[in-house]
């Protein structure tokens, strides 16, 4: 009976954290709520347009090629949202300027998503035409009810509620914050030793920025010049953002003890009738995007580099954290004139989250957070480069993390060349012709990267973040597993940092 009884027990928790993670996985019908519902009986222009939108979103979710960056907005299905068109709020606009703003930027975001997903699902020229031409005039006519429309508007979410509860979070808490704290520690001892005393494992391998392909480029969003100007973002043009994504590129140092510590260009590969992706060493590259952030109430650029490795092996067989594919995420900010703030990094789970202020800013006074919740953890300080230089990033074997971050020398040592890519190439990558050709994101539905996942999550899931270690989506990135933390938050950087003096 003991033995009877736990195992009861064992299933009954095992269904309350099924149940909980098909909660936090639950995608709401934007065609349920009104407006929409409501116009699609109509018998209109409109109506007509939405049950156009409805039809294609029903062969894309059929067909499994639903594009997670963005949110579509629940009774306007032609427009998404992203975290900073929910969060900004810069000071001094008209709030029903700004609203019109944002709604002209989710139609923009659902234009970009949907010419990704019908690329993926093979979706002809004059069809995605047809429904830009929709778009249009479903904008139109909401443009009046702007500040309506934007308080439908939700960003991806990144963390579960549903799981917390289950997990008793409130207690749950407690080992965590001890586990954040003994990680910390440890890189503080790390970034304490002197740098040639650092251990090496097999041989450091140093990677140079080499060819940025131009173009578009993932974050930048086309918006009227008045829509700028109401959120306020910096004037960028795709060829302006390439040249400084060109301009702060950094060295990558990496301990190298074996292939799946070799930065690599993602692609779909088969085996065994299996599609999976993976990272061809052979041919080194990151992938840049933009993004927007506000510092002292000024919106101001950045850019976030990612690069990507074959794994991360396991450093003993019971490690947690191991698994097919990895990935750093370097982020820089830069103030008005296009100077560094701040730096920071995560790995693509969102975790391992680390600031590396320059002295261009000033760590704002603390408490930052409440209780135990995880805050802003930065191991080193970081002199921003003068022209010419660049950063250096060091990365350790195996666990790919930072290991320490300098300034080149004025005269850099050679390396290995990496190409700067799109990341939006990645929600859309070219399949293998043996699986019938045409494109696939290597992002599923739910914005997670399949074949990635980690043993972590049946550790961490309690915390609330689904698919712990899991590879994921750009807005989809839980940086904290006590608290709440995003790294695409727009006031993020502003949360920890105020602009030093001499720049303010």
């Amino acid at each position: 009976m003991p033995a009877r009884s736990v195992s009861c027990r064992s299933a009954f928790v095992a269904s309350l954290v099924a149940a909980a993670l098909l909660a936090g996985c639950a995608v709401s019908d934007p065609y349920a709520g009104d407006p929409a519902a409501r116009q699609m009986s109509a018998d209109d222009a409109q109506a007509a347009c939405l049950r156009r939108l409805q039809t294609l979103d029903s062969r894309v979710d059929a067909a499994g090629v639903r594009d997670a960056q963005t949110v579509r907005v629940d009774g306007y299905p032609f427009l998404r949202a992203d975290r900073y068109t929910v969060l900004v709020a810069p000071a001094g606009v008209d709030p029903a300027r700004l609203a019109r703003a944002k709604v002209d930027r989710m139609a923009a975001l659902d234009s970009e998503a949907r010419r990704y997903e019908a690329a993926n699902l093979r979706v002809g020229a004059d069809e995605l035409a047809a429904i830009d031409r929709c778009r249009d005039q479903l904008l139109a006519a909401v443009q009046p009810q702007a500040e309506a429309v934007i308080g439908h508007a939700r960003p991806p979410a990144a963390y579960s509620d549903a799981l917390r509860v289950v997990g008793l979070y409130p207690l749950a808490q407690i080992p965590f914050s001890w586990a954040q704290a003994a990680w910390e520690q440890t890189t503080r001892d790390l970034y304490a030793t002197p740098f040639p005393d650092l251990p090496v494992t097999g041989k450091r391998v140093r990677y140079v920025p080499g060819d940025a392909s131009g173009g578009g480029i993932a974050g930048w969003v086309p918006v009227s010049a008045h829509a700028a100007a109401a959120l306020r973002q910096p004037p960028l043009s795709p060829e302006r953002a390439w040249q400084l994504v060109r301009q702060h590129a950094p060295v990558m140092v990496v301990q190298t003890a074996g292939d799946d510590d070799r930065i690599g260009t993602l692609a779909w590969r088969t085996s065994g009738g299996d599609l999976f992706v993976g990272a061809d060493s052979g041919l080194p590259a990151s992938y840049a995007r933009i993004a927007w952030s506000e510092v002292n109430g000024v919106a101001v650029t950045q850019i976030v580099y990612s690069f990507w490795f074959p794994a991360r092996p396991a450093s003993h067989p019971l490690d947690a954290f191991s698994g097919r594919l990895d990935a750093i995420l370097w982020r820089v900010t830069l103030d008005s004139a296009g100077r560094p703030l701040v730096y920071d990094s995560i790995h693509a789970d969102g975790g391992f989250h680390m600031f590396f202020p320059t002295e261009n800013v000033r760590e704002r006074p603390g408490p930052l957070e409440g209780g135990l919740d995880q805050t802003m953890f930065a191991p080193q300080v970081v002199h921003s480069p003068a022209p010419g230089e660049r950063v250096v990033v060091y990365v350790g074997a195996g666990d790919h993390n930072i290991e320490r971050v300098a300034i080149d020398a004025p005269r850099p040592a050679p390396g290995e060349a990496y190409a700067i890519l799109d990341e939006n190439q990645l929600r859309a990558l070219p399949l293998p012709a043996a699986s019938g050709g045409g494109t696939r994101s290597i992002y599923g539905p739910d914005g997670l990267v399949a074949g990635t996942e980690r043993a972590q999550r049946f550790i961490y899931w309690p915390t609330g973040v689904p698919a712990a270690g899991q590879m994921r989506q750009w807005g989809h990135h839980a940086t904290a597993y006590v608290g709440r933390r995003h790294f695409d938050d727009p006031r993020l950087i502003d949360r920890y940092f105020t602009l030093a003096p001499a720049i303010d």
